[in-house]
């Protein structure tokens, strides 16, 4: 399969893209979105999930990976105030399995707990304005994609960081 003209610039490394968010909560679909356009992109060594929720039964496809990235909406001005985040993701402590399955950090050290690893990963988090019932993406929703795409891209190995703008990386301690 062909990636549509996009240069690599990196070595490959199987990747899983988990795009999560409600298809009918306008902004909330942004991480749908986000994995489906990626998707298209037709990279070899790239999967992309688009999924309502993180869920349990993920932990099978993370533990194929070398690399994870799941990407949300953010829906907390105070969170992602300069626009779309990424931030290293470490698995959470055994004592958190319980509290969210739903969150990348759980899911991550369920992955580890029965596979003894979890890949690297990252979390994109990209705001939005409109959270109600709705079909369609607010122009916030719509600017953080391709911000988050262009992210992507450099994640991916298909360019590099000197040539984007817009986003905020975050380093988080293990």
């Amino acid at each position: 399969m062909k990636s549509r003209g996009r240069k690599r610039t990196e070595p490959y490394r199987r990747t899983l893209a988990i795009g999560y968010g409600n298809a009918l909560r306008g902004d909330d679909a942004i991480g749908i979105r986000i994995a489906s356009i990626v998707a298209d992109w037709q990279l070899p060594h790239v999967r992309a999930l688009a999924v309502p929720q993180l869920t349990p039964e993920l932990v099978e496809e993370l533990q194929r990976v070398d690399v994870a990235i799941f990407v949300d909406a953010c829906s907390d001005w105070e969170v992602c105030p300069c626009g779309v985040q990424l931030t290293t993701l470490y698995p959470s402590s055994t004592s958190h399995l319980r509290d969210r399955a739903s969150d990348p950090r759980s899911l991550l050290a369920l992955t580890k707990a029965l596979y003894g690893r979890a890949p690297q990963s990252w979390w994109v988090t990209v705001p939005g304005a409109n959270f109600d019932v709705a079909d369609r993406l607010s122009p916030v929703a719509e600017q953080g994609i391709a911000r988050a795409l262009s992210c992507l891209e450099v994640l991916l190995g298909v360019s590099n960081w000197q040539s984007k703008k817009g986003f905020t990386r975050i380093a988080t301690r293990a």
